[in-house]
């Protein structure tokens, strides 16, 4: 290296030095603002300076040597997400030695066509890009010896594969995981990554960010049941120069200010249902806040509903108990040997004398109906029910399953009330997505093998509620009035 070099670059590691707690003023001072590429623009956006500078604001705390900064960005299109997160990329990288870290997103061509194609731009133009190469899928270090230490890797998420997520420590340095797009993320990758993520003495960012596209999951838990975890920024953009505002305004003169469309795509918003999600979230916490005695539900008839599973799937079986518009609390079980469950649910039977029990008989199920049924201890009521099978409308429903989760959703529309503590429950109701299917436009929901696919469990508790409502019922209380015996499937 030539005497100019060398000084050019001892000068730089002198100024870059003062930023390893600052990524703002890094930011800055790394990039030519106001000339050639950015001759256009004097520096980050009001919402980028504010995250820039509240990281750094939490770096200086010193706190964060002993729990990690996690910040959640939820925002509208255009606003300069990818930006950011180059930058922040950038900065850990050049102020402190063997940092590592780890960049995903939701989709592999939204990695590498718009989260790493925006940092080989911004490499290209940082004052110490040289510092590093940036290849296709690493951002590593030049420094000799240092090419597996100090590194951040892009790595496309996979449920098979979840090792880079796991293995990534960095003992007394530096730790970056960045998510782009967070909301299709599974949350068996959260999950992975919130475990590995627990060096002591160790400086630790977890940066999620996107599009609020899903009511659902755990970028939606960050702004939600998790915000106490998070700190959060939410960005309208309406509020960002760089973003197109004739289009936005198309958009909402097109689908209306309070629109999900609008609430995802400009306001940053989360919908108030997900843009395939069959009970919004709002349904669900409405339910959950209402009250009614037992008094008001006596002459309904008191019908259960039993999801069949094995533990060794990772699943549980689930009893949901529901007289008219009352859902009592559920009870799961994560039980191998189902006799067993039989069992259980006939001793609870023989205490409370429900008028019906409807049994999921799909596969393993089939060995519980047969020992509660007529040919087993013949508990009264008790009948199987297909998930796959026929539904009474076929016209409307692909199967039955489609059809107990709509008359689901229509019970809890007309004042179901639902177990106020049972997040388990409520997170299930809003779980799955459905679509029309065919010439017919029949509603179909989401199988849980796809719900699986996408990180998500299976929605046991749901589904046992959902089985409440698998045929009109009427109470065998021969005490009540027989227009008081309430025939219905709803309530």
């Amino acid at each position: 290296m030539n005497a100019p070099i060398k000084a050019f670059n001892e000068m730089l590691t002198e100024h870059v030095s003062e930023y390893i707690r600052d990524p703002l003023r890094f930011v800055l001072y790394a990039f030519p603002w106001g000339e050639g590429a950015l001759a256009d623009f004097s520096g980050p956006e009001p919402w980028q300076r504010e995250e820039l500078a509240a990281i750094g604001e939490a770096l200086r705390s010193g706190e964060t040597r002993a729990t990690a900064i996690q910040r959640a960005i939820s925002s509208g299109h255009g606003i300069g997400k990818s930006a950011f997160v180059s930058w922040l990329l950038l900065w850990a990288m050049s102020t402190m030695v063997d940092t590592r870290g780890v960049v995903t997103a939701n989709t592999e061509a939204q990695l590498k066509g718009k989260t790493w194609a925006d940092l080989a731009k911004w490499h290209r133009l940082c004052r110490c890009g040289s510092w590093f190469d940036c290849t296709a899928t690493a951002l590593i270090s030049r420094t000799a010896g240092h090419d597996k230490t100090w590194r951040i890797d892009m790595v496309p998420w996979s449920e098979r594969n979840t090792e880079a997520f796991a293995g990534l420590h960095n003992k007394g340095r530096r730790v970056l995981l960045v998510f782009d797009e967070a909301s299709a993320i599974p949350d068996q990758i959260w999950d992975v990554s919130e475990g590995a993520l627990t060096d002591a003495d160790t400086e630790i960012l977890w940066i999620v960010c996107g599009n609020p596209t899903r009511n659902t999951g755990r970028f939606h838990a960050c702004f939600h049941r998790q915000r106490h975890r998070w700190s959060t920024l939410q960005v309208d953009s309406r509020n960002v120069s760089i973003t197109n505002k004739a289009q936005i305004k198309k958009w909402i003169d097109d689908y209306g200010e309070d629109s999900d469309f609008v609430r995802i795509r400009v306001r940053g918003v989360f919908p108030r249902a997900g843009s395939n999600q069959l009970i919004s979230s709002a349904l669900v916490e409405a339910a959950r806040s209402r009250r009614i005695t037992e008094q008001t539900v006596a002459h309904a008839p008191k019908v259960w509903g039993l999801d069949v599973a094995r533990s060794k799937d990772g699943d549980q079986s689930a009893l949901a108990k529901r007289q008219g518009l009352h859902c009592a609390p559920l009870k799961a079980w994560r039980l191998d040997d189902l006799m067993v469950l039989a069992d259980i649910v006939a001793q609870e039977a023989a205490r409370e004398k429900p008028d019906y029990i409807f049994i999921d008989k799909t596969g393993i199920g089939s060995g519980v109906l047969d020992r509660l049924g007529p040919n087993g201890l013949r508990i009264p009521g008790v009948t199987g029910i297909d998930f796959g099978g026929r539904s009474t409308n076929p016209e409307l429903y692909r199967n039955k399953r489609a059809e107990m989760w709509s008359l689901m959703r229509d019970w809890l529309d007309n004042g179901g009330v639902l177990p106020p503590d049972d997040q388990e429950l409520a997170d299930d109701l809003t779980s799955p997505e459905y679509g029309f299917s065919g010439d017919k436009g029949q509603v179909f929901l989401e199988s849980k093998d796809d719900m699986k696919k996408r990180g998500l469990p299976s929605p046991d508790k749901a589904d046992a509620l959902a089985l409440t409502f698998a045929m009109p019922t009427f109470s065998t209380n021969n005490s009540l009035p027989r227009t008081a015996r309430c025939v219905s499937n709803k309530y």
